[in-house]
């Protein structure tokens, strides 16, 4: 037994991959699901599921979170951009473009590592709770915070961070590439903001003969980033808030069914895959508890903000709910998110 941890989480499954598991459910997502999600290509079309990087626009759908901003390099003292060579060496005639970019890692579609969210938790067994992630691994050593204090413009220090457990870059050198199913919510719930619960769902799959098995990833479509393209990054707060489906992630069945089911990563074109703000709790409770029981007990990646509305339509027409999928983060060391460029291939 590992020494990070005395307790684990009820209905967790820290442990279970090895003591030092950064992967969670992903070492579910095997070369045998590999080759099914190669079986399900019959057509040879690729469809693209990320949104514009620089969408949904402004920081209104969430404050702390803002659009990429682009810059060049510097050469010889001057912008590297539209930069002719020729001004150095007269015998060359090329023209160079070189950038940087400031990017908030899960401004739009992206993927939650396993220690985007954790917990308050006894994992010590000393009745004193501590912040802890999946699989035991410990705030403040093996997921660290900027150091306390102000910078030089008497703002608080926010550089510094950094993930040596659980970091995005685990998730990266999987591939994440395997058979996926997508679970069209959009087609029965069309734009109305309704919180999907464990009946509902299994309603849903059926109706369109969606088959969940283990190390299947799971994409659910809602019409939420096609609401997003809609509003030509002016997005209204007001309208985003109060529209498509979301899973309830206080229905203790639905969380169940997210066990039960072994599938390995979840992903939605919404906000939070959860609603949020979600249901009321009682006592002391999480904020996000489908956040808590994937990325938490399980280590179920999470992917937001995908767009899937193309492949959806596609799907439907066809009759179909089984892809190839190929969505991979940014290999980015400590990182806790990641934006994605996912391809489905059906």
């Amino acid at each position: 037994m590992t020494t990070r941890w005395k307790n684990r989480p009820t209905g967790s499954n820290w442990g279970d991959f090895g003591p030092n598991d950064q992967l969670g459910r992903l070492n579910l997502l095997t070369p045998e699901k590999v080759l099914q999600g190669v079986a399900e290509v019959r057509d040879g079309r690729a469809f693209c599921l990320s949104l514009p990087l620089d969408y949904p626009g402004g920081n209104v759908l969430n404050p702390r979170r803002h659009p990429p901003r682009l810059a060049s390099t510097m050469r010889e003292g001057r912008a590297n951009y539209l930069y002719p060579v020729g001004d150095e060496s007269p015998e060359h005639t090329d023209v160079i473009c070189d950038d940087i970019v400031v990017l908030t890692l899960q401004y739009s579609t992206q993927f939650d590592s396993l220690c985007h969210v954790g917990s308050m938790f006894d994992a010590d067994g000393d009745g004193e709770p501590e912040p802890v992630f999946y699989n035991g691994w410990r705030g403040g050593e093996h997921v660290v915070a900027p150091p306390a204090g102000l910078d030089g413009d008497g703002k608080p220090i926010v550089e510094g961070c950094h993930a040596d457990a659980l970091g995005i870059e685990n998730m990266a050198a999987t591939g994440v590439q395997g058979r996926a199913v997508m679970i069209d919510l959009e087609r029965h719930i069309g734009r109305e903001r309704v919180l999907v619960g464990y009946d509902r769902l299994m309603e849903i799959c059926q109706a369109n003969g969606a088959a969940v098995e283990t190390g299947d990833m799971v994409c659910l479509y809602t019409g939420f980033a096609d609401l997003i393209l809609e509003m030509d990054k002016r997005p209204d707060p007001e309208v985003l808030h109060n529209a498509c489906a979301a899973l309830d992630g206080r229905d203790e069945r639905l969380l169940q069914w997210i066990t039960d089911t072994g599938l390995s990563v979840l992903i939605a074109d919404n906000y939070a895959v959860e609603g949020f703000p979600s249901r009321p709790g009682e006592g002391r409770h999480p904020m996000l508890p489908l956040h808590e029981h994937c990325l938490f007990k399980l280590g179920i990646h999470l992917g937001e903000l995908f767009y899937l509305r193309d492949l959806a339509l596609y799907l439907r027409e066809a009759c179909r709910t089984g892809i190839l999928l190929t969505a991979p983060p940014l290999r980015l060391p400590g990182a806790v998110g990641s934006p994605a460029t996912a391809v489905a291939t059906v």
